[in-house]
């Protein structure tokens, strides 16, 4: 039986990535500002920003994978009030909206889960970091805390990759020197694809997976456990 996976943020980058991933054998529903890059039977795409507009209807959920995020990488002091804001509100509070939004329907839905996204920097310390690493620490908190509330209905994990070849990360990767230097800074000398990180988030809303809740993957090419 199809599953219907709403997939937020679904247009490019990790999210194009989960969409592909996951057409040929899920009716998928991509909800983004932005228009999806291919069409598919199994695709019906939403036009929408989803901390403003009023989000649609979709019965018969039974995923809901939130890609949308941000890199605003500036020292401490070149921060303002309004950056930690609206790196929250991408990061977090459109997480929220949503979930909450979909949460009945998804109560309704065929072994249900939700998957999120957070940053290995939560975890390792990095600078320039504050702002996306408080944010993406805040994603962390409410997996936590859903995982609990919402069991045994429906599980909730997040994915914590590195850098991540898309164009959010294009400032970090624009130039050869830049990109070789990524890669000296991760134990394994590379650093991710969308198509890898897709391939977790489709295992853990598969039932291979069933038995997964309240966890946070790190996808983090040895960057945050290994000293070499």
């Amino acid at each position: 039986m199809k599953k219907k996976v709403l997939i937020i943020g679904g247009s490019k980058g990790i999210g194009g990535a989960i969409v592909q991933s996951l057409l040929e054998s899920n009716k998928v529903i991509n909800l983004s500002r932005s228009s999806a890059e291919s069409t598919h039977p199994n695709l019906t795409h939403f036009s929408c920003d989803v901390l403003s507009d009023d989000l649609p209807e979709i019965k018969g959920l039974d995923t809901l994978i939130y890609c949308p995020g941000s890199i605003n990488l500036k020292p401490f002091n070149r921060l303002s009030i309004e950056d930690f804001k609206a790196d929250f509100e991408i990061n977090v509070l459109g997480a929220v909206r949503s979930i909450q939004f979909y949460l009945d329907d998804l109560k309704k839905g065929i072994d249900p889960s939700i998957v999120l996204f957070s940053t290995v920097a939560v975890k390792m310390g990095m600078p320039y970091h504050a702002s996306i690493a408080t944010a993406k620490a805040g994603v962390e908190g409410l997996v936590k805390s859903l995982a609990a509330e919402l069991s045994p209905t429906i599980r909730v994990n997040a994915i914590a990759p590195t850098v991540t070849n898309t164009s959010l990360a294009s400032k970090l990767l624009r130039n050869e020197k830049m990109i070789e230097n990524i890669k000296d800074r991760h134990p394994l000398k590379r650093f991710l694809n969308p198509e890898e990180v897709a391939q977790m988030a489709t295992y853990l809303v598969s039932d291979k997976a069933k038995s997964i809740s309240g966890q946070i993957f790190e996808m983090d090419c040895g960057i945050v456990n290994l000293k070499i």
